[in-house]
């Protein structure tokens, strides 16, 4: 753990709410800084996407992650899947966007806890709206990797955006 890296932090994750401080999230990325710090909260009230945060008790925005509707264009899967499909021409799918941890936090889990309670939510939903798969956009190769350790399985001729069928998740719960 570097110097400028917080102690072992105990957190919550709860859904995003005004008394939660994501002034000084910090990411390394700015469209995820810039993301949580204002279109989070538009996307929630519009319900475009439901933003969860990783909060400490004093409420300081340490992670997130955004879930949201998605589909699948049938054609974008490997063939051997679409095999095993309805005809539809869609796929319904759950979204997890901007998955991020504030560079204090790095190397202690967090990201993968934060993976790990999306997958769950997702999962429990899906019994409720109908969803095939987590769909996630990996923003790098190190976010790639991340994902893969993960089983999730990269599209075809589409690298960054990768997947984990529902039947998957259900497995690790």
């Amino acid at each position: 753990m570097s110097e400028d890296q917080d102690p072992a932090v105990t957190f919550t994750v709860e859904p995003l709410a005004k008394r939660h401080k994501r002034d000084g999230f910090s990411c390394g990325a700015e469209a995820l800084d810039r993301y949580l710090k204002i279109q989070a909260n538009q996307d929630k009230r519009r319900r475009f996407a439901a933003p969860y945060v990783a909060v400490t008790d004093n409420n300081i925005v340490i992670a997130y992650y955004a879930l949201s509707s998605f589909r699948i264009d049938q054609p974008d899967l490997p063939e051997e899947e679409r095999k095993k499909l309805p005809g539809y021409p869609d796929v319904p799918a759950t979204l997890l966007g901007r998955l991020a941890v504030d560079q204090k936090y790095r190397g202690q889990g967090i990201g993968e806890h934060m993976l790990l309670d999306a997958l769950k939510r997702s999962n429990d939903l899906s019994c409720e709206i109908a969803s095939y798969a987590v769909v996630v956009d990996a923003k790098d190769d190190m976010a790639n990797a991340f994902y893969q350790h993960f089983n999730f399985l990269q599209f075809p001729g589409t690298p960054n955006r990768l997947y984990l069928p529902m039947k998957h998740v259900a497995k690790l719960f």
